[in-house]
């Protein structure tokens, strides 16, 4: 009587929960799968621990936050489109999201001020990405050179120090009397501007080299040469991936004062062409369009500083 009476309760005990298990499986079912994989991934990254083996109190600053952004980047659209559709703000002042990707559209249709969108961004990249490229073609090398010999550091650290400082507009009229109002004078500008940045962190990414990996390699017969491209060069790898980014951005906010020099095409020539008859809705959808594309390239960078340097932050 006891066995019988004791797998009575034991069966009316699992009951429940089987019927629990149930209607939480029916629940699930009644998602989409695109919803039930949105939910898993938010469980995942909710219940997903920062901290790794070895760490007790987690690296500084650990966990993926690109859930977070997403959300933060729709609310803030939300509270722009509330705000405008409202009409707490008069639209000269700053019109609302769909105004502004309707504009785009039309643009990119149409063109503006006597081009295309693809020819005003295919006008900017070239300026950017030349002046970008012959900046550190000559930065990087420069700079690992300013930090590997204090000769050199003696020459080139007062012109650099001393130009760093000043905003672009400062000597884009000298720059105009020497190169003219061509493209030379505008890739120059841009030029200088990333010029600096580029080459402060390749010679504090030389600073930051440790000295035994230095002596170990003359140790093991390496000459100057050799200790200077295989060890210093890539032990700055880090900070000279960091100089590119600080200067890539420098070089979109120099962008608008070069493209102010007799430019018939360019992102900035359309902000600044825009502005003038206070057509809001394009200049705001073309600083959207310059943040974009700052913004992938900013990524690149943060995917190749994984590839190239996955050792970085690590002792």
């Amino acid at each position: 009587m006891n066995t019988e009476s004791t797998k009575v309760v034991a069966t009316s005990t699992l009951k429940p929960t089987q019927s629990n298990s149930r209607t939480e499986h029916l629940a699930v079912k009644e998602f989409t799968p695109l919803v039930q994989k949105l939910i898993a991934y938010v469980k995942l990254k909710i219940s997903k621990p920062s901290i790794k083996s070895g760490e007790f109190y987690g690296a500084p600053g650990a966990g993926d936050s690109r859930l977070i952004s997403v959300f933060s980047t729709i609310l803030f659209i939300s509270i722009w489109a509330f705000v405008t559709e409202m009409g707490f703000i008069d639209p000269l002042f700053l019109p609302s999201p769909v105004d502004v990707f309707e504009k785009f559209l039309d643009i990119a249709n149409n063109g503006f001020a006597g081009a295309t969108l693809v020819q005003h961004l295919s006008a900017s990249l070239t300026r950017i990405f030349g002046a970008f490229f012959f900046a550190c073609l000559i930065g990087i090398p420069l700079g690992i050179l300013i930090g590997c010999s204090y000769i050199l550091r003696g020459i080139f650290d007062p012109l650099i120090e001393f130009y760093r400082p000043l905003p672009p507009l400062a000597y884009l009229p000298l720059i105009i009397i020497w190169l003219g109002i061509d493209e030379g004078s505008k890739v120059t500008l841009i030029f200088l501007a990333m010029l600096a940045p580029i080459i402060l962190s390749a010679r504090a990414g030389v600073t930051s080299v440790r000295i035994e990996q230095i002596q170990v390699a003359y140790s093991m017969g390496a000459s100057r040469w050799q200790v200077i491209t295989q060890v210093i060069a890539k032990g700055a790898l880090p900070d000279i991936l960091t100089g590119m980014r600080i200067a890539i951005g420098f070089g979109w906010t120099t962008l608008v004062a070069a493209e102010m020099v007799a430019a018939q095409r360019g992102i900035g020539f359309m902000v600044l062409n825009a502005s003038e008859f206070l057509r809001t809705d394009v200049v705001i959808a073309g600083i959207i369009v310059i943040g974009v594309i700052a913004y992938c390239f900013d990524l690149l960078m943060r995917y190749l500083e994984k590839k190239l340097v996955p050792w970085k932050g690590q002792n």
